[in-house]
């Protein structure tokens, strides 16, 4: 029994692997393909992405790989394009979210009156559905890429200001922070020296866990017709469009396009999962 283990452990090199280097490896190998589709995107321009009329709604073959649309384009060219615009907006969006919920936290952490404030302001968005308010945003902005970052990003910083807010309160209530107050430490200074190095993970984390709910928002208000403009190859936009061929038996206009977006989503979903696990004490070394 223990030989037959010891061969097998030969033959499967991951088996032999702790948590620590399969998360490693999880991590990276997301990464890489996030990161390639990103680049990939950037390199095509609108010239590759051209009408071809003597090409019109093929079905998936070697030459085109998601088949062609109803003016000829190459659905895994657009298809790409796409998935690289909804990265830049998904980042653009986490990162300003994540710098909203920062700055709301520690403001809160300053004042008693202003974290119940922050309180109240966090509980009046969660009340409202995001997909409605983003629309609000996007539409008060003048849509495009920026209306539907800045819509985004003004919706989904809520959960990152509760973790934060109850991270700081916490920590708030230890004794090297109270030893930091009778020395005449101001609250900024505790705030930089103290708390920020100790949430710091949480910040990380939920800026990546941020990632794939913007992207499938941005999606679904292109989707909608109030994000981003119809020229635009965005996933929102070929989804949308497709809609109106399906029926007509061009499944491959709105299948390959979806299963892409879903795991472009859970990508960055596996990706956050395995950073907060590396990040976790308590199981990073096992």
């Amino acid at each position: 029994m223990d030989k037959s283990k010891d061969v097998s452990s030969i033959y499967n090199p991951i088996a032999n692997m702790n948590l620590r280097t399969k998360t490693l490896l999880t991590i990276g190998l997301t990464v890489f393909i996030l990161v390639a589709v990103v680049i990939t995107s950037l390199f095509i321009n609108s010239a590759d992405i051209t009408t071809n009329f003597n090409a019109m709604n093929q079905p998936p073959s070697f030459e085109h790989l998601f088949g062609t649309d109803w003016l000829g384009r190459d659905m895994f060219t657009r298809t790409l394009k796409g998935l690289g615009l909804s990265v830049q907006i998904g980042a653009g969006a986490s990162i300003l979210s994540s710098v909203i919920a920062i700055i709301l936290a520690f403001v809160g952490s300053i004042n008693s009156k202003l974290d119940s404030f922050i309180a109240w302001l966090v509980d009046l968005f969660l009340s409202v559905p995001h997909i409605l308010l983003i629309i609000l945003i996007s539409i008060g902005l003048g849509g495009g890429a920026f209306g539907v970052t800045m819509g985004v990003a003004l919706t989904h910083w809520t959960s990152l200001t509760r973790i934060l807010r109850a991270e700081i309160k916490q920590i708030n209530t230890s004794e090297f922070v109270k030893l930091s107050q009778r020395f005449g430490k101001s609250k900024i200074w505790i705030a930089k020296k103290h708390i920020l190095p100790l949430v710091i993970t949480q910040i990380i984390v939920g800026t990546i866990l941020i990632f794939p709910h913007a992207i499938m928002h941005e999606a679904s208000v292109t989707f909608l017709g109030f994000g981003l403009s119809p020229h635009e190859p965005a996933i929102g936009v070929i989804l949308s469009e497709s809609m109106k061929y399906l029926a007509t038996g061009n499944w491959w206009l709105a299948l390959f396009p979806g299963l892409a977006l879903l795991i472009i989503v859970l990508l960055f979903d596996i990706a956050g999962e395995n950073i907060k696990k590396m990040l976790d004490p308590t199981s990073a070394n096992e």
